[in-house]
């Protein structure tokens, strides 16, 4: 803060010039006065425009804040002027005076603006109330053994001079009281600003203390040591009005204020108060009003020892809540959950009713995160969170135990139907959309619902978990929508007999030593480059000729054989793996056109892309290196995405997608039909091609419904200018039927399984028969 920094900086150095002044007594009679007079005029004006500057600033409660200490700096400036007027012209200032009323309205500005300042709403008012009680019983016990009964015995001057003496230290005790308030209560932004005003008051009340004990002695003139106070109280206030100035400039800091503050605080003038008492006679304190204060003072002490210990013991109630919530989402945790699992347990023994659970994990969770960050994931579980229980009953319990994995139990359900009912709709309720920092999520749970009936005694609390665990895991094998309940037929299931999600876990969660061991087998043939890549030969359907080829990844596993991407891509996706195993997808695929481009060939390779690769901004420079490093044209190569994958940040995602447009990299969607969006993905994003999904092209020979909305999306791509490659491609006839939609380009096994790089330039090389002409293949599957 470089405005505070010099105020700071100009007020130290004033107020130490002042402090050598008053010390070296340099000054003598009327000089001293003079002197004085003349810097107090000059310092409270400045201070009362530094605070209309701060109340101009600021907005909403703290402007009238800073308004009421205006008002108070101005009164105090006008009584600094007429001081002034009456030392330095008149032989004997009048005592009291029209300068003491000026005064006295700078107490009541500040006591109204720091009742005024923001407070934070978690302080409890009757505890603040209790202490604003203390700490002013406990400084009008102070300054009346101090100041108050030496003035108030000694009654010279008549009524009204005793009534003015009495008026500066009372008022200040209020105003010192408001100030300790406010500090204990304030917003974290404004703390800094009220500490500055408190230690302002403080020095204040111990100058004006000082004056009206020296005022009532007939001891006090200009120049005396309790000045120093008031010009430190004066500066103080500048600096502080520049703080709240400042702060309205910067971004909030969170700042926790100390427990031991708020606590010992109130005990602080409590302390001092009892010492001041134990030096004087009793009989200073024998008076009704005296009496009265401490009666109430005692009062307020117990009163507040009492709130401590019920708030304590409703911080502890909470401490132990929150030890059994998940602190993202608010639910249950593993230790709630298991409780209550134990206790519904007993009682189905007991009363002969059944127990459900059912456990949903978020499908593609990881790729929301990897897309959008962890805050949106988080988001994303705090609003599934949300729609869960609001397909619940009150009795049942919404657990999260982990991750993107949450637990429905469902108890005293009889007949069963209560489980079925919610399991359906917990699954129905993430069929709308979320909305993410503005994006439009599909989130989709495997869910899987496992029953414990009254019939089934041996059944415990572990094994029910199992059982929904697997069934959960069922479901997502086989990608059901809606609820997989659980079946004798699958008590010895595990995950597929691959074992590349091979992670039915127990209660614990513990993952499989063999999924773990297969993981790391993974990363080791990502680093020695032992991933392979297929070609699948694309071909233009009116020429007969191969337009280009698909890259397709492989795993030659040194075990489990030659393994395709839905075997181990799962678990590339749920590691983070994606962009080393695309990295060198790409780099090889590269490879294999530079070697076809040596050798006159010059057919296009297309990669996919995960979503989370495409929001990374240094996409298109990699992928540009790549081709300058290989003196390959931009056009040998076709980033194609994969539509059913979500795509989060479609910002994101679309600039990467222009900078490798405008590079003549050709951008295609692959699996057209499967996904959500896509239609507003070909309006959203530069696309050049789509790719219909196989799951499509497999159905137009039998399926009327299909076959027209195939033809209808042929006819809208080129409506778009957009080429349509037709993937899946096994016979004749279907080949045929896409020849009178106006299909422009095929793949599948009809024309040519997967190749190697030599087979694919050996292929072109020796081709000498248009398409139709070749032996097609018929057998087996496109790409897996």
């Amino acid at each position: 803060m470089p405005k505070t920094a010099r105020v700071a900086i100009c007020a130290s150095v004033i107020f130490a010039t002042f402090v050598v002044w008053v010390l070296s007594g340099r000054s003598h009679g009327d000089a001293v006065k003079a002197v004085d007079d003349v810097v107090f005029v000059l310092l409270t004006i400045p201070a009362a425009v530094f605070t209309a500057l701060a109340a101009r600033a600021v907005h909403g409660r703290l402007r009238a804040a800073w308004i009421a200490i205006t008002i108070g700096m101005v009164g105090w400036a006008l009584g600094e002027v007429l001081w002034a007027y009456y030392e330095l012209a008149l032989e004997e200032p009048p005592f009291p005076s029209l300068a003491d009323a000026a005064y006295l309205i700078m107490p009541v500005g500040f006591g109204v603006g720091l009742l005024l300042f923001p407070a934070d709403s978690g302080q409890l008012r009757a505890r603040t109330l209790l202490d604003g009680v203390i700490v002013a019983g406990s400084l009008f016990l102070v300054s009346w053994v101090t100041i108050l009964n030496p003035i108030y015995s000694a009654g010279s001057d008549g009524a009204p001079a005793v009534i003015i003496s009495l008026a500066y230290p009372l008022s200040d005790v209020v105003v010192l009281t408001i100030a300790a308030m406010a500090w204990l209560r304030a917003a974290d932004d404004q703390r800094g600003v009220s500490t500055l005003l408190t230690i302002a008051m403080a020095f204040i009340a111990l100058s004006d203390s000082g004056f009206a004990y020296l005022s009532a002695k007939n001891d006090y003139s200009s120049g005396n040591l309790i000045d120093i106070g008031w010009v430190a109280g004066l500066m103080l206030i500048m600096v502080a009005a520049t703080v709240s100035r400042d702060e309205v400039r910067r971004p909030r800091v969170h700042a926790n204020l100390a427990g031991w503050a708020s606590v010992c605080f109130p005990y602080a003038p409590l302390l001092l108060a009892g010492i001041v008492a134990a030096a004087e006679p009793a009989t200073v304190f024998q008076t009704p009003l005296v009496g009265t204060v401490g009666t109430l003072l005692m009062l307020a002490v117990l009163g507040r020892q009492y709130l401590a210990v019920r708030e304590n013991r409703r911080l502890l109630a909470t401490v132990a809540e929150q030890a059994l919530r998940d602190p993202l989402t608010g639910l249950a945790n593993r230790a709630m959950f298991s409780d209550r699992l134990e206790e519904a347990m007993q009682r189905r023994e007991r009363d002969s009713a059944a127990v459900a659970l059912i456990i949903l994990d978020l499908n593609d969770f990881k790729l929301v995160n990897d897309t959008l960050g962890h805050p949106a994931g988080d988001e994303l579980l705090n609003r599934a969170g949300e729609r869960i229980l609001g397909c619940v009953r009150n009795s049942d319990t919404v657990a999260r135990i982990g991750g993107d994995e949450f637990v429905v139990l469902v108890d005293d359900d009889p007949m069963h139907k209560h489980a079925d009912q919610i399991a359906q709709r917990v699954a129905e309720s993430f069929d709308k959309p979320f909305v993410i920092d503005g994006q439009e999520l599909f989130i989709r749970p495997s869910v899987g619902l496992a029953v414990a009936g009254a019939d089934e005694p041996e059944v415990s609390a572990e094994e029910l978990v199992k059982r929904a665990d697997t069934a959960m895991y069922a479901a997502k094998k086989t990608r059901t929508v809606g609820v997989h309940r659980f079946t004798p037929d699958l008590q010895e299931a595990t995950c597929p007999d691959d074992g590349l999600v091979h992670r039915l876990r127990s209660t614990a969660s513990n993952e499989d030593a063999a999924a773990a061991q297969l993981l790391g087998e993974l990363r080791q043939a990502i680093d020695s480059v032992e991933l392979t890549l297929a070609y699948q030969p694309k071909f233009d359907l009116l020429t007969g000729h191969m337009v280009g080829v698909e890259a397709l990844v492989r795993w030659p596993h040194h075990r489990r054989g030659l393994l395709s991407p839905d075997e181990f891509l799962p678990l590339v996706r749920h590691n983070g793996l994606m962009r080393p195993v695309t990295d060198l997808v790409i780099n090889t695929a590269l490879d294999a056109a530079q070697g076809w481009h040596q050798a006159a060939v010059h057919l296009p390779i297309a990669v996919n892309m995960s979503a989370p690769l495409l929001a990374d901004p240094h996409l298109p420079a990699r992928i540009r290196r790549a081709l300058a490093d290989r003196k390959l044209p931009a056009s040998a190569l076709t980033v194609e995405i994969t539509e059913d994958l979500v795509l989060g940040n479609i910002e994101g995602t679309r600039d990467v997608l222009n900078q490798l447009r405008r590079s003549g990299i050709r951008i295609a969607i692959d699996d057209f039909g499967t996904g959500y969006s896509t239609l507003s993905y070909l309006c959203e994003l530069p696309v050049d091609e789509v790719k219909l999904d196989r799951r499509l092209v497999v159905q137009i020979l039998h399926d009327a419904r299909v076959a027209t909305v195939v033809h209808a999306v042929i006819a809208l791509a080129h409506e778009l200018g957009l080429i349509v490659v037709a993937e899946g491609v096994e016979d004749a006839d279907v080949a045929a039927r896409l020849i009178e939609f106006g299909c422009d380009v095929v793949q599948g096994f009809y024309f040519s399984v997967p190749l190697s790089a030599d087979d694919v330039l050996r292929m072109v090389t020796d081709a000498t028969d248009p398409i139709g002409a070749g032996t097609p293949v018929t057998s087996g599957t496109e790409r897996t």
